[in-house]
């Protein structure tokens, strides 16, 4: 039983710079629904990250979006990473997540559990600062209006897809 079909999760913490680059996403995301751009049905959600409260996050929806905040070497503060699992396969990228555990941890620990999403999008954000404060540094606060009109595209083609094959 798919009880959302889509689901966005911005993981991180808005207290920590550019680690609310995630949350920052599902707020712009909010504004579309908001403006009818995006179906109201859509679940846009936070979260800090902790495989359990992920995998509960994505635990029967059809498609799954995650964004989070990621470190790189060699680092591009702003740069966007795109990241999918359907089935058994994986795409990695040279990404980390600012988090201990976080992303990479839950899609193991789900597989191990059965409790995939249908599909799972990763979009990973590089940050330039994960200090504690609040606000979002230059670079990283430009990627956040085209990363969630990406986001907005992607869902809202996975919506026709889908009720195409109804």
């Amino acid at each position: 039983m798919i009880a959302h079909p889509v689901t966005v999760v911005g993981v991180g913490n808005e207290f920590r710079r550019d680690d609310g680059a995630g949350p920052s996403v599902v707020a712009r995301l909010r504004e579309r629904v908001a403006d009818g751009a995006l179906p109201v049905g859509i679940r846009l959600v936070c979260c800090d990250g902790e495989p359990g409260r992920l995998i509960e996050l994505w635990t029967d929806v059809a498609l799954a979006v995650v964004v989070d905040a990621a470190r790189a070497l060699p680092g591009h503060p702003g740069r966007i990473h795109r990241l999918e699992s359907c089935a058994n396969t994986v795409r990695q990228g040279g990404a980390a997540s600012s988090h201990g555990l976080g992303v990479g941890a839950a899609v193991e620990l789900a597989r191990a559990l059965d409790r995939m999403p249908g599909r799972l999008i990763v979009y990973a954000v590089e940050g330039a600062d994960g200090s504690p404060g609040t606000g979002l540094t230059p670079v990283v606060a430009a990627s956040v209006g085209p990363l969630a009109e990406r986001i907005e595209e992607e869902i809202i083609q996975y919506i026709a897809r889908t009720q195409g094959e109804s």
